[in-house]
């Protein structure tokens, strides 16, 4: 460890050191994502990148394309929504750069391998400047990108978690230089660490690293670094300059959460998850940690049985690197290094108590006390950090290994601890346990991996073995040091690849997972615009068919009624009975006529024949789809346009409104219910007029451009309604001139017309937007400034 406050030599380590270290990670991650090399698509059937996240990255990158702008408004699905401000994932972290030069699954694909690369060489580089030797250094890093918490990120598709995760080290290496060596452009690089989370965009992850990093850096600044405590003048100041630079890091994301700031009201989230079980759903199972060291146990991918339902990530840590992390705890270490140890040893340990959520009190703690907890589930994605924590243990303990710093007695427990877990398997005791804890539905799917658990156990205890006879040898001096550090290293990386692997699949080129069928075609041929409700029954042919509940008709600019997103707006939420039964929501969706002519629903595509709905024209079926299902496309009964105009408006609170548009005896044409803070004039009425002759036509259906042209002048006191979600930020000209708009029958765009009026413009703008953009763009001006004159500081101080 370093002995003094400022800038300190790293312990001695080959020449080119960083280079050695990155040839090593790089070999680590062809060995998982070479089909790359040959245009693999790295993205799999059950992957939210399947689904969800090509298609928006996708409308993303054209959209910026074309216009030379970032897009603001998404219309494909879920009836609208604000695509800044609803989140779409990475549209303005620098991976929508390699959108920009590359095909977009290409682009995504590297994404995960850039990122997992530095996950590990950005570790490496952090523990090398707290004063840890190469080969440990090396093995922390290697261990953090290739154990299951960070390599296995790609199979649910979880680019966001990935980019935090990768950062995290980063940002601790620079508290680092910062508080204990004193480096003063160091603040400005924080800040821009700080502001790339931020805009990752993950702000669960986001939460878990900044209070990774405030516990640290209260660490640095006020223990000893082996030259005595900072003074506290010192200290404060440096803590004071680390907040800053994370405040700063704040701003540089306002391009992104100015938008979000504004949006919460009105996405489904406002009030936070609806109650603690929900918060605490997708946490680490107690009889998951078995998984540690036998992944086999809770069953791999589609082989899980546990009582999260899903479990696409890996639990793998690695029995090689937990025989290290165990020998991190030794005696004899300096008092400096001990405290560096305790702080990871406590790190870990809390780590895994919060990503247990539920299972312990310990979470009760912090979901009353840690702002925001209630607005987040999946505790157990917090482990990234307990992870961090493990790695830098075992880059102890494999320093203290190759210092021959160690006793029989320990390999000679874990040589029992071994034996014991394959008795367990070979007796069948691990299966046991699983039916015991499972759930009673999932009895079955434990019996059927049952036939996994020992050759699992084998596997581990094989890599345990090997691990304690490298061990063992380098102890009595039989191998020499280096040799066996790079034993190690190969053992690590072996061991943990042979679990990983299985999680890095690959899948065609985007253009032939979501090429176009004739069911697109006959939408895309029709002169006026119409949703489509995409549904799937039971097991589709194609597995996870992002045609029938995602988002892939978005790549064919086909608009979608429902889609995969998770934050779409609240109303239209509500409209669509989403949290309500199943059955509820079906008889919503499909038999109610009322909610077709709100949506613009004319089209319904689905794997289920025309009998089964009544009413429905089939016009194109039974084909097969991209993903591999045979579909029917459908025209839905009435005429359901994308704009009518009303001959009044009648001004409705917001309950009554959902209340009317979807009863029967309501015909949206007769009347626009607008929010009663819309701002327009309202008619008290006896009874409703009968609706009007005039069509309303659709001349540009465009991202945020929408243009409507009426057959003849419409009369005193009308409205128009556009089956487009209302969001602030859409705004009207009526024959040029501006018109108020605001939201009518309960979730659409309604424009309060003045008589004569023959054509409409809605575009939709967001000053957020602006406002968070012109923030973001000051912010990086200064960041970059204090790097400058940081490092001029710094030479003339060495000057």
């Amino acid at each position: 460890m370093p002995a003094s406050n400022s800038t300190s030599a790293a312990p001695p380590a080959p020449r080119f050191a960083f280079g050695w270290a990155a040839l090593v990670y790089a070999i680590a991650t062809l060995a998982l994502c070479y089909p790359a090399l040959a245009g693999g698509f790295l993205v799999t059937t059950v992957s939210d990148q399947y689904i969800g996240g090509f298609p928006v990255r996708e409308f993303g990158a054209s959209v910026l394309s074309n216009t030379g702008g970032f897009a603001l408004w998404n219309p494909y699905i879920f009836g609208g929504m604000p695509y800044v401000a609803g989140m779409h994932g990475d549209i303005f972290y620098p991976t929508f750069l390699l959108r920009a030069i590359m095909p977009v699954d290409d682009a995504m694909t590297w994404s995960f391998i850039i990122h997992f690369f530095f996950a590990g060489l950005l570790t490496f580089g952090f523990l090398r400047a707290c004063g840890l030797a190469f080969l440990p250094a090396l093995f922390g890093g290697l261990a953090y990108m290739m154990g299951g918490p960070i390599a296995s990120y790609v199979s649910p598709g979880h680019d966001g978690k990935l980019y935090v995760s990768t950062l995290y080290p980063l940002a601790l290496w620079l508290l680092w230089s910062g508080i204990r060596e004193g480096r003063r452009w160091v603040w400005g690089a924080l800040a821009l660490v700080a502001g790339l989370a931020v805009l990752s965009p993950h702000p669960q992850l986001l939460q878990y690293m900044l209070l990774s990093c405030g516990a640290f850096a209260l660490f640095l600044a006020f223990t000893d670094s082996g030259a005595g405590k900072l003074p506290t003048r010192v200290a404060v100041q440096r803590l004071a300059f680390a907040f800053g630079a994370l405040i700063l890091g704040g701003f540089i994301g306002a391009i992104q959460y100015n938008p979000v700031r504004e949006y919460v009201a009105w996405s489904p989230r406002a009030g936070g998850m609806r109650s603690y079980e929900v918060a605490t759903s997708y946490a680490l199972n107690p009889e998951e940690m078995l998984g540690f060291v036998i992944p086999e146990f809770n069953g791999i991918l589609e082989n899980y049985w546990g009582r999260n339902g899903i479990h696409l990530h890996s639990d793998y840590l690695g029995v090689a690197v937990l025989v290290l992390v165990g020998l991190a705890f030794a005696r004899n270490l300096s008092q400096v290094r001990k405290r560096f140890m305790w702080f990871w040893a406590i790190t870990a340990v809390v780590g895994i108590l919060w990503s247990l959520g539920g299972a312990t009190p310990f979470y009760r703690l912090v979901y009353a006390i840690v702002p925001g907890t209630k607005f987040f589930r999946a505790p157990g994605t917090f482990f990234f950090v307990a992870w961090l924590a493990l790695s830098t243990l075992a880059a102890l303990g494999a320093d203290r290994a190759l210092r021959r710093d160690f006793t029989r007695r320990y390999l000679f427990g874990w040589g029992i601890a071994g034996g014991l877990m394959l008795v367990l398997a070979l007796t069948g005791a691990l299966v046991s346990l699983g039916t015991s804890v499972a759930l009673p539905q999932r009895f079955d799917a434990v019996i059927a991996n049952a036939g996994n658990i020992t050759p699992g156990a084998l596997r581990s205890l094989a890599f345990l073995m090997v691990t304690l006879a490298v061990l063992e040898a380098t102890r009595l001096g039989k191998i020499p040091t280096r040799a066996a550090g790079w034993t190690l290293v190969a053992v690590i990386a072996v061991d943990l690849w042979s679990i990983e692997r299985l999680y890095w699949r690959f899948s065609r080129p985007a253009a032939e997972l979501y090429a176009t069928d004739p069911a697109i075609d006959y939408i895309k041929k029709q002169d006026q615009p119409g949703r489509v409700l995409a549904l799937g029954f039971g097991q589709t042919e194609g597995y996870h068919d992002p045609f029938l509940g995602g988002d892939a008709l978005m790549v064919h600019d086909v608009r979608q009624v429902l889609g995969y997103h998770g934050n779409e707006l609240g109303r239209f939420q509500r409209l669509t009975a989403k949290n309500e039964a199943s059955e509820e929501q079906l008889q919503r969706l499909l038999g109610n006529p009322n909610f077709w002519k709100l949506t613009n629903m004319r089209y319904l595509l689905t794997n289920l024949p025309e009998q089964v709905f009544p009413g429905f024209t089939k016009v194109i079926g039974p084909i097969k789809n991209a993903a591999g299902s045979t579909t029917y496309l459908y025209t839905v009964p009435g005429d359901n346009p994308a704009a009518w105009v009303t001959p009044v408006i009648i001004e409705v609170p917001d309950d009554d409104a959902f209340a009317a548009v979807l009863d029967p005896r309501f015909d949206a044409r007769q009347a626009a219910l607008f929010d009663t803070s819309a701002g327009v004039t309202g008619k008290q009425l006896q009874a409703l007029p009968a609706p009007l002759s005039l069509r309303a036509q659709i001349t540009r259906y465009d991202p945020g451009h929408i243009t409507v042209n009426l057959s003849e002048p419409a009369p005193e006191g009308s409205a128009l309604v556009v089956s487009e979600n209302y969001y602030p930020g859409w705004q009207a000209k009526v024959d040029g001139k501006p018109a108020v708009t605001g939201r009518a029958d309960f979730t659409l765009i309604g424009v309060a017309l003045p008589t004569g009026a023959r054509s409409v413009d809605l575009t939709f703008e967001s000053r957020p937007y602006e406002v968070g953009k012109a923030i973001t763009l000051i912010a990086i001006v200064i960041s970059l400034a204090l790097i400058a004159v940081g490092v001029f500081l710094e030479r003339r101080r060495r000057g």
